[in-house]
């Protein structure tokens, strides 16, 4: 499969299967930016998942309640913008988790 369909197909896993698509593509794949773009996506929506379960619970004391539409609007958007950049061929990292890979 080619590199920038396969980047598409992971950022887009976020809005259909977050955990197995990613997982998948790093098990299978023998190439190493298809295998740290699935890292990345992989982490990007733990990450995500667990700010958003934080502002949730902080939603009770109103504090969460930015929080939770900032990190809400970031789970849906930043893996638009991987899939625009993907289909250009430009390298992206995903912002927070991407210097952890």
């Amino acid at each position: 499969m080619d590199n920038k369909w396969a980047k598409v197909i992971i950022h887009a896993s976020a809005f259909i299967m977050p955990v197995l698509i990613p997982v998948l593509f790093w098990l299978l794949s023998s190439e190493q930016e298809i295998k740290r773009i699935s890292i990345q996506a992989l982490l990007f929506q733990g990450v995500m998942w667990i700010l958003i379960t934080i502002s949730i619970i902080f939603s009770f004391l109103i504090i969460g309640i930015p929080f939770l539409i900032v990190f809400g609007i970031m789970t849906f958007v930043v893996p638009i913008i991987g899939i625009v950049k993907a289909l250009m061929d430009e390298n992206w990292n995903y912002p927070i988790v991407g210097r952890w890979v």
